[in-house]
C-alpha cells in the first residue's frame, strides 16, 4: 500500500466512522470516533481468519503513516493555531496567572510525581524501569492535550472561568512539556554532557524564541490580511502563516507549539469584525473551525488504529491501570500545590479542584512522544502505560466530565 492509498483509506474510514457515530451512536464527536475505531479493531480480531485481509490493511495504514511524525511535525501546528484562534484573549488575560503556573510549575510537579511513582511501581512488580525512563514518561504524559481538551469542552457546560483556565493551560503546557521531554532525553544520553544551565538555556530559547517568532510572523500576516477582503487571499495567508511558522521555528530550534499558539492568539485578537460575515475574522474562524473538526476526526481515528500496531498492550494491563490512577493523582496534586501556594484554594469556587483534575485530558501528543523514544527494553511498558492513560482519559474522563460538572453545580445550589 503506497502513501496516497493509505491516506485515502484513513480519510475514508474517518468519514465512515463519523457518519455512523453521528447517525446512530451519537456519542460526543471525538470520543465516538475513538470508541468506534476500537470496536472495529476488536471485531476484526475476534473474526480471526475471516478478516485477516482487513487486519492486514489496517496494519498497512499504520505502517505507511508515521503517527509520531505526522502529528508532531504536520498536524499539531494546524490544530494549535485553530484552537488559539478561537480563544477569547481578554478572558485569558484575567486568568493568566493560573494558566501560567499550571502550565509550568504544574507540569514540572506532575512530571516528578509520575516519574517517582512509576519508578516505585515498576520496582515493586519486578519489572524495573530506570528513573530517567520513568521521568520521561512523566514528561510526555503530564501536559494536557489541547486537541482532546478542546473537543470535550465544546460539549461541556463547564463554568466559563474554569473553561478558560483549562483551555489556556492545554495550549501552553505542550511547549513546556516538550522542552522538559527533550531535556530529559539529553540527560538520558550517555554521550552528551547536559547540565542544569543547559536546560535553562534550552527553555529560554524554545519558549521565548517560539512566542517571539509567532508574534512577529503573525503581525506581518495580520497587516496583509487586514489590507485584503478577498476570502481566498485571507485563507491562503493564514495557511502560509501556519506552515511557514512550523518550518522556520524548526530550523531556528524554537518551540513550534508555542509559536503557533502565539500566532493564533494575536491574529484572533487583532482582526476586527468578528460578527460581520464580510470580515476577514469571520472568514478565518469559519475556515479554521472546519480544519479543526476535520483534523480532529482523522487524528482520533489514528489514535484508535495504533492498537493494531501495538499487540503487546494486553501484556501490561495491570500496570497500565495503575498508571491511570497514578497520573490522575499526580494531576490532582500538581493543581493543589500551586493553588495552595498562590491562589488560596479556599477562595476558589467549590468543586474547582475536582473539575480541573478531571478535565486534564491526554491525547495524541503523548502517544506521539512515546513512539518517538529511542529503542530500549522498557519501551513497550511505557507505551502500554501511555496508551492506557490516553484511552481512559478520552473515553472515561471525556464521557463523565459533564456529569461531574452537573454534580458540582447541584451541590453548590444546595449549599446556597
Amino acid at each position: 500500500m503506497d502513501l496516497f492509498t493509505a491516506v485515502s483509506a484513513l480519510v475514508g474510514l474517518s468519514a465512515l466512522l463519523s457518519y455512523i457515530n453521528h447517525r446512530f451512536v451519537r456519542l460526543p464527536g471525538t470520543i465516538g470516533i475513538v470508541v468506534l475505531t476500537l470496536v472495529l479493531i476488536l471485531v476484526v480480531r475476534l473474526a480471526g481468519n475471516v478478516s485477516t485481509d482487513t487486519a492486514r490493511h489496517l496494519v498497512q495504514i499504520n505502517e505507511q503513516i508515521d503517527f509520531s511524525r505526522t502529528l508532531l511535525d504536520i498536524m499539531l501546528g494546524f490544530l494549535l493555531f485553530a484552537a488559539a484562534l478561537q480563544v477569547d484573549l481578554e478572558a485569558l488575560k484575567k486568568q493568566f496567572r493560573e494558566v501560567l503556573v499550571l502550565s509550568t510549575v504544574g507540569v514540572v510537579i506532575s512530571t516528578g510525581l509520575i516519574g517517582l511513582g512509576l519508578y516505585w511501581l515498576t520496582q515493586y512488580i519486578g519489572t524495573p524501569i530506570p528513573l530517567i525512563g520513568c521521568l520521561l514518561f512523566g514528561a510526555l504524559i503530564s501536559p494536557t492535550d489541547p486537541v482532546a481538551v478542546g473537543a470535550v469542552l465544546k460539549q461541556s457546560p463547564i463554568p466559563p472561568r474554569l473553561e478558560t483556565i483549562i483551555s489556556g493551560e492545554s495550549l501552553f503546557n505542550d511547549g513546556v512539556g516538550l522542552v522538559l521531554f527533550v531535556s530529559l532525553q539529553e540527560v538520558a544520553n550517555p554521550d552528551v554532557n547536559f547540565f542544569l544551565i543547559d536546560a535553562a538555556k534550552l527553555f529560554a530559547q524554545e519558549v521565548i524564541g517560539g512566542i517571539g517568532l509567532g508574534l512577529v510572523m503573525s503581525f506581518v500576516a495580520y497587516r496583509l490580511i487586514k489590507a485584503s477582503d478577498d476570502f481566498q487571499t485571507v485563507v491562503l495567508l493564514s495557511l502560509a502563516l501556519v506552515m511557514l511558522l512550523s518550518v522556520v521555528a524548526s530550523s531556528l530550534h524554537v518551540s513550534v507549539p508555542l509559536a503557533e499558539v502565539a500566532a493564533g492568539l494575536l491574529l484572533g485578537q487583532r482582526l476586527p469584525g468578528g460578527q460581520s460575515t464580510d470580515s476577514p475574522k469571520f472568514y478565518l474562524k469559519r475556515f479554521w473551525h472546519l480544519i479543526d473538526e476535520l483534523l480532529n476526526t482523522v487524528l482520533f481515528v489514528m489514535i484508535g488504529l495504533q492498537v493494531v500496531g501495538l499487540p503487546y498492550l494486553s501484556n501490561y494491563t495491570w500496570i497500565a491501570l495503575s498508571a491511570i490512577v497514578l497520573v490522575i493523582a499526580a494531576r490532582w496534586l500538581s493543581i493543589l500545590l500551586p493553588f495552595l501556594l498562590q491562589f488560596q484554594l479556599a477562595k476558589q469556587p467549590k468543586g474547582s479542584l475536582r473539575i480541573l483534575t478531571w478535565a486534564g485530558l491526554r491525547g495524541g501528543i503523548s502517544i506521539a512522544l512515546a513512539l518517538s523514544l529511542p529503542d530500549s527494553p522498557y519501551n513497550e511498558l511505557i507505551l502500554a502505560c501511555c496508551y492506557g492513560v490516553v484511552l481512559f482519559s478520552i473515553i472515561g474522563q471525556g464521557l463523565t466530565l459533564n456529569r461531574l460538572v452537573t454534580s458540582v453545580a447541584k451541590s453548590q445550589q444546595s449549599a446556597g
